[in-house]
């Protein structure tokens, strides 16, 4: 079991209020990722649950016991950083067996277990390396060894991925994936990296300036978004965010009101998604197009926006765009999003 519960937790350094008041269940089994910006609080948060911080208020339950004043090695968590750490000087097998060797395991229980967990990282044949003849993705199978040796309630990684390449992050996230459907055990990870956390994630926590904006599944968070913030983070070209009143004085009162007829009067910006933006001969309106990125599949273009911010359309890669040309946009009104002036998400009507 590995059921993780926050009730009230805050954390301040000196003046500063990292952590707010915090309420927040991941259950047993359960894969959830923590995404915000830099300095939002994802890794202060993961900190006060593996026990490396002492939370400045509230209780941390892990099973329904409370681990508040439990000591990190005791709470039955391991985590897993963004740099490896690594002893240098021990092999990888050495590094994986090196808490249970701390524990008093014996020499001959410790090498079982070990060659067990490199079997499912798939490291057998890696075992007599050190750090420095292994790849960085295999360096991160080894941290990852070292934590699963333990056998704990939880793996906790924080933006274990950061120091890979491109390639090789999509790799290990399909790899992080595969060892926890083998493991069934519950993981929390942290990352800035929003396509990290769509894939990852059960359930995503998105977090700003200490404060849980939104948890739900990917899907939910990126289609019912609870506020401007969420829609802005996730989501890659940005969702636009068009002012209703932007749309009025460009003489597009039509689309006014679909957006109170969708929303109902409080409506004070809707937001459409870059594939919801359209070419249509009956389009609602005109914009130039201002700058085109080609990425093969799909191309991405940017249109003049009502309020100095560009328009951003996603269109298949065969689609050709003029720089400079007018062309006619349309949308699915079924992908609308509407706020009010608070920046909250309104229900449709």
């Amino acid at each position: 079991m590995g059921s993780i519960e926050l009730k009230s937790v805050g954390k301040r350094f000196a003046t500063f209020e990292a952590i707010r008041s915090i309420e927040l269940k991941v259950e047993d089994r359960e894969r959830v990722v923590f995404v915000g910006p830099s300095g939002c609080g994802k890794s202060t948060l993961l900190r006060l649950i593996c026990g490396i911080d002492d939370v400045t208020e509230g209780r941390i339950f892990i099973d329904g016991v409370d681990v508040t004043a439990v000591g990190s090695a005791k709470r039955g968590v391991a985590m897993v950083f963004q740099n490896y750490a690594l002893y240098p000087h021990m092999t990888a097998e050495q590094n994986m067996g090196f808490s249970l060797r701390v524990a008093g395991v014996p020499k001959g229980e410790r090498r079982k277990i070990v060659r067990g967990v490199a079997a499912i990282l798939q490291l057998e044949h890696l075992l007599h390396r050190y750090p420095k003849e292994l790849s960085g993705g295999q360096r991160q199978r080894v941290a990852i060894g070292r934590a699963m040796v333990r056998r704990p309630k939880a793996f906790l990684f924080d933006e274990p991925l950061s120091n890979l390449d491109a390639a090789l992050r999509v790799e290990m996230r399909l790899e992080i994936i595969r060892l926890h459907e083998q493991l069934k055990t519950t993981m929390i990870y942290v990352t800035h990296d929003q396509a990290e956390a769509m894939t990852l994630a059960d359930r995503i926590v998105v977090l700003n300036s200490g404060n849980i904006e939104q948890v739900d599944t990917p899907r939910n968070i990126y289609h019912h978004p609870a506020n401007t913030f969420v829609a802005k983070f996730i989501g890659s070209p940005k969702i636009n965010l068009i002012e209703v009143d932007r749309l009025a004085a460009a003489g597009l009162g039509q689309l006014v009101t679909l957006a109170g007829r969708l929303f109902g009067s409080k409506v004070r910006s809707i937001g459409i998604r870059p594939e919801m933006l359209q070419l249509a001969k009956n389009g609602a309106f005109s914009r130039l197009c201002m700058n085109v990125e080609y990425f093969g599949s799909e191309t991405i273009a940017y249109f003049e926006g009502f309020d100095g911010v560009p328009l951003a359309a996603k269109a298949s890669g065969e689609t050709h765009f003029q720089l400079g040309q007018s062309y006619k946009l349309s949308f699915d009104t079924v992908g609308l999003v509407g706020f009010d002036t608070t920046g909250d998400a309104l229900p449709p009507l």
